[in-house]
């Protein structure tokens, strides 16, 4: 993940249309109605978690993980120094009475891993780590995710669909010799070529974000990227292209990992799980909440995003698409009615797939590494999903 959005920093920076990127408008509350009085007694978490709750994320703001943005009352402060931003904890216009601070990852962090930087920084609450992450860290850096916002992760491979008509999945991509640029050191495609869906001959590591060689190839070449933003970047924002690409999701090739579920570190369970009980739910809600009415949480990060300055470029045109996407095809209730949860085959399907890799690359996980290790369903209210 660290590598792949380095690469769209670059890509994003090139883009040559950003339009709405410095579009913040006031001081830019992420909810509406919201109350900054004394908790409601509803949502209350006085008392029983920490008096700021701080979540890690991974990259710049973004709508994919607009959730925690949409989480912060009126007119929250932005630290431009530190690239975080605070405020009261508020959940559909209701105070929680405690405060949330949502610190910016990626570079803002030297490309730290987030369960390398929730050791290195045990103010930090909560993080983002998805499942791979997870079980690479397992032996020394162990986090449990306790609830997962996004269901499905957006990572997939795209290709001109005018020069390469008889795609439509990764697999069709491997029964060809056309080059794969991806980012070097992403685990997925380890599992992608170690099970032969793409040959090893075809892929090349040596993507960087920019959209040159893709452009220059005249689409002869498939690429690496994100559903949720290059389709939309390169079809309205890379002049030189500004036509549509097609694409195929890594999880549909059967690397079924949850992206960037939050998570605690492992010891620190029993003394959060109070918190968690009550906490959790309100994460499900507020997601629920935020893809129904996103725009003042957009606003927001367009303003973040200007007043960070990292290089980081979002306009309001990517942010609404990815909003869409979301919707559509990564925000689900997975197979039954609730939105978080994790499914335990799912779970021990990754730790299947990524462990020989991990042993391969000297970091081998946890001995006897188990899905109820990683992820835990115990704090999920199955009542709460998309659509109910």
């Amino acid at each position: 993940m660290r590598s792949v959005r380095l690469g769209i920093v670059v890509l994003a920076v090139l883009a040559l249309t950003a339009a709405g990127c410095g579009g913040g408008g006031d001081e830019g509350g992420s909810q509406s109605p919201a109350t900054t009085a004394a908790s409601d007694a509803s949502v209350s978490l006085a008392g029983t978690c920490p008096a700021t709750i701080v979540v890690q994320t991974d990259w710049d703001p973004e709508s994919e993980y607009g959730v925690y943005y949409h989480m912060l009352g009126p007119s929250p402060k932005i630290d431009t120094q530190h690239k975080r931003v605070s405020g009261p904890l508020v959940v559909e216009g209701k105070n929680t009475g405690v405060q949330l601070e949502v610190r910016t990852g990626g570079p803002s962090i030297g490309f730290e891993p987030v369960s390398s930087q929730m050791y290195k920084d045990t103010s930090i609450t909560l993080g983002q780590v998805s499942t791979d992450e997870a079980i690479r860290f397992s032996a020394k850096q162990a986090t449990q995710a306790v609830v997962a916002p996004m269901d499905k992760s957006p990572f997939m491979i795209m290709w001109d669909p005018a020069t390469y008509p008889q795609f439509n999945t990764i697999a069709d991509i491997g029964k060809t010799d056309t080059k794969v640029l991806y980012f070097e050191g992403d685990t997925y495609m380890a599992y992608l070529t170690g099970t032969n869906v793409l040959k090893k001959s075809q892929v090349d590591g040596s993507y960087d974000g920019k959209p040159a060689n893709f452009v220059a190839a005249n689409g002869k070449v498939a690429q690496a990227g994100f559903a949720t933003s290059e389709p939309y970047i390169y079809e309205n924002e890379v002049r030189q292209w500004h036509k549509p690409v097609k694409y195929a999701l890594v999880s549909d090739a059967g690397y079924p990992f949850y992206p960037q579920a939050l998570s605690i570190r492992t010891g620190d369970k029993a003394k959060l799980a109070p918190c968690l009980k009550k906490l959790v739910p309100l994460v499900q809600r507020a997601q629920v909440d935020y893809l129904n009415n996103p725009a003042k949480t957009s606003e927001l990060l367009l303003q973040l995003v200007k007043e960070y300055n990292t290089g980081w470029v979002y306009s309001a045109g990517l942010a609404n698409y990815a909003i869409e996407k979301m919707r559509s095809d990564f925000v689900t209730n997975g197979p039954d009615k609730t939105l978080g949860n994790f499914d335990t085959a799912r779970v021990q399907r990754m730790i299947d797939i990524v462990s020989p890799i991990f042993v391969a690359q000297r970091q081998p996980p946890k001995a006897g590494l188990k899905p109820e290790d990683i992820a835990t369903n115990e704090f999920i209210d199955p009542s709460i999903g998309v659509g109910a």
